[in-house]
C-alpha cells in the first residue's frame, strides 16, 4: 500500500526524531557494497494496512536503517511493517504496526518482547518497501536477555 505525498509529509513530521544519521555513499562504512537482506518466512498472519504507529508496548526497542542495495544510500519514506505475537504467544492486531522512515532511512519500534509461538524462537516479522525497490520480507530474532537491537534492512532495486 502506498501513501499519498501529503500523507507521507504529515507522517514525516511525526517521525522527525527518526531522521538522524549520515547518508552512506558507495557502500557501507568499510566501502563494501550493501547486499539485499535475506528473505525469511512471511508466515500466515501478514495483512497489509497495519496502523501507523511506532509503539506497541515497552521493554524492547528495534531500530535500524533501510538502505538501497549496492550503494547503501538510506531510503527515506520507506514503509516498514511489523507483526508479531504478544507476550501471550498469540498474533493479534494489537501487535501490528507500520512506520515510515525519515530522511536518513531510520526506523524505530518500541514493543513488548514477542511470546513463544509453537516451537519457534521468538521473532518479529518485518516487511519493508520503498519506491523503486523490491519489497523484502524477513524476520528479526531477539537475543535472550536483549532489550534493544539494531536491524538494518537492504532493499534490492525493483525489476523492470
Amino acid at each position: 500500500m502506498w501513501y499519498t505525498m501529503t500523507q507521507c509529509l504529515a507522517l514525516g513530521l511525526l517521525f522527525t526524531t527518526l531522521a538522524f544519521g549520515q547518508a552512506a555513499a558507495g557502500g557501507d562504512e568499510k566501502g563494501v557494497p550493501c547486499k539485499p537482506t535475506e528473505e525469511d518466512e512471511m508466515g500466515p498472519f501478514y495483512r497489509p494496512g497495519a496502523p501507523l504507529r511506532s509503539v506497541l508496548g515497552s521493554g524492547y526497542i528495534l531500530s535500524g536503517t533501510v538502505r538501497a542495495a549496492g550503494d547503501c544510500r538510506p531510503l527515506d519514506n520507506a514503509l516498514v511493517e511489523f507483526w508479531m505475537t504478544g507476550p501471550d504467544g498469540h498474533y493479534s492486531d494489537a501487535y501490528r504496526a507500520a512506520v515510515i522512515t525519515g530522511v536518513a532511512g531510520r526506523y524505530r519500534l518500541e514493543t513488548d518482547l514477542p511470546g513463544i509461538y509453537g516451537s519457534r524462537p521468538i521473532h518479529i516479522h518485518i516487511r519493508a518497501e520503498a519506491y523503486g525497490h523490491a519489497a523484502v520480507t524477513t524476520q528479526h530474532y531477539p537475543a535472550k536477555g536483549q532489550s534493544t537491537a539494531t536491524f538494518d534492512l537492504v532493499l534490492p532495486p525493483a525489476k523492470p
